[in-house]
This record gives structure tokens, sequence and C-alpha cells, in this order.
């Protein structure tokens, strides 16, 4: 394994990515590269610079979630590992986290150790867990859940303003063009969407759209 670590971090809030680089900076084998708040912004970046070994993400992030980013640098950049790095450890999360491709799973309430260590073991070919994520794990391969038969078990209901923000997410317009395309304002664009997510019981805006669809709501 080579002696330098190159890393990136995804996270939309700057305080905590200032936490996650103090955590590492005990360690000179990390060697910090760049950061980035959402999905999207890493993946352009990453195209730019793909000389980045492993990449800490957070889920919960506008435009892009961490879930979604996951899915498309390992379609692109297999040899990139990506630690999940979050406050989420429910089990749809962790579920479609794996799923997506992610190498490890690890909380943000994480010690400095614990991180690197978890870091230098994914990069081994392991996979960096919190012991409460990896039990989870095991729960989850002994009694599958399929999430989205859950969910289409229950009425889903959304108002028709959510169903209109619905419609223009599926056509892959960004937050200001639907903002503008419904005369509402981006912010109450993103509460609208975060109200659907939440209704769907989603993640993504791939997997809102997907769910939409299936159950007959656009």
């Amino acid at each position: 394994m080579q002696n330098t670590v190159r890393i990136a971090i995804v996270d939309d809030n700057s305080f905590l990515i200032s936490a996650i680089k103090e955590k590492l900076s005990f360690f000179e084998a990390i060697t910090f590269k760049y950061s980035a708040v959402n999905g999207k912004e890493i993946i352009e970046k990453i195209a730019i610079d793909k000389h980045i070994d492993l990449v800490l993400m957070d889920i919960e992030m506008p435009i892009m979630n961490g879930i979604e980013a996951t899915f498309e640098l390992k379609k692109r950049y297999p040899q990139i590992k990506i630690i999940m790095l979050t406050v989420f450890d429910n089990d749809e999360n962790i579920f479609n986290a794996i799923k997506a491709g992610a190498d490890g799973y690890l909380l943000k309430e994480v010690d400095p150790n614990t991180l690197y260590n978890g870091i230098q073991e994914t990069l081994s070919g392991g996979a960096a867990m919190t012991p409460s994520i990896a039990l989870k794990t095991l729960k989850l391969l002994r009694n599958p859940v399929d999430f989205d038969a859950s969910l289409e078990t229950e009425e889903i209901k959304l108002t028709h303003r959510e169903v209109e923000v619905l419609e223009q997410l599926s056509k892959g317009l960004s937050y200001n063009v639907i903002a503008e395309n419904l005369f509402l304002s981006p912010s109450t664009v993103r509460k609208h969407i975060e109200n659907i997510y939440s209704k769907l019981q989603v993640h993504s805006k791939l997997e809102a759209v997907q769910k939409a669809k299936r159950n007959n709501l656009i």
C-alpha cells in the first residue's frame, strides 16, 4: 500500500469538514486534497483531478446526495474507495449506501484513531463500519427488507404543489429552474422537495421519481 493516502471530504456543512480535517491532521499518512459541498461538486472535482484514493461522503446534501454520488463515482471510478461518514444510521440509508457501492459506513461521532484505522482498513480491502452499523447490516442480511414494497402498502398523499414540483424534478431540472417555472423561490422548492422525500421515504431525486411513477403520482 502506498504511504500517502489522498482523501476528499464531501459535506454541506463547512464546520463539519473542518472538524474531519482536524481529526485527520494528526496522521502524516493522510493528505487532504479537496472538499465538496454536495455530490455533484465532488463528481466535477474528481473529473478534473482523479488522484484520489478515498472519499469521506456525507449522505444528506442538497442538489445530489451522498448515495447518488457514491453510485455515480463507483460506476466511473471503481478504484476510489468511499466511506459514508454521516449522522444517519437508519436501515434504509445503510441498505442504499451499500447497494450504491459504499466501501464503509462510519458515524460522524467517530474518534480520530478509529477514523484513521477505518480508512487504512478500507484501503486494504476491508470494510470500515461503526459497530452499531455492522450489527444493523447483519440484521438486514438475516431479515431482508423490501423498502419499496413496504412503502407501496401505504397511501401516499402529496399536495398539488408537491406533485408539480415532482413532475419538474422528473425532467431533471435544477431547483432554480423549477423555482422559475412554478413562480416560487428556490428555498420554497427545496422545502417542497424535503417534504416529498419525507412522504415517499426516499433520499434521492431518482428514488423519488421512481416511487412516484410506480404509485401513479406523476
